[in-house]
């Protein structure tokens, strides 16, 4: 799946969040001051094109939704900068984390109850 551009991440996080619209619902989403129309209608059909985007015809106008999900988009993104930046190494991410994040304690608990229920479905399944 292709890495977005910040400003398609945008577009999409608004498209994820209506489910679907015109061009006008998109720029409706974003905060004063609005990016023209133009340039939203530009990127929108750059998504179209990388078949990230599609859309529903009435008339003259194109009503726009998302072909993949957040999640979808999410774990393609994690599982390219784990491998591109961390050998595919959970290990070299979490030291990453260690070393250079303040981690609040609950949070670490947390983490470490999951990778313990990780571990045991790995064992017993």
């Amino acid at each position: 799946m292709a890495t977005l551009t910040k400003a398609e991440e945008k577009i999409m996080k608004i498209l994820w969040k209506i489910e679907k619209g015109f061009i006008n619902d998109i720029l409706e989403q974003f905060p004063d001051p609005k990016p023209p129309y133009n340039s939203v209608s530009t990127i929108v059909r750059v998504l179209v094109k990388k078949k990230i985007v599609s859309f529903n015809k009435y008339g003259n106008t194109y009503q726009y939704y998302p072909l993949i999900t957040k999640e979808e988009y999410r774990k393609s993104q994690m599982g390219r900068l784990i491998k591109d930046y961390y050998n595919n190494s959970l290990k070299q991410v979490v030291n990453f984390f260690s070393e250079n994040k303040n981690l609040d304690i609950d949070e670490v608990e947390e983490v470490m109850k999951m990778l313990n229920e990780i571990k045991n479905k790995k064992k017993n399944g």
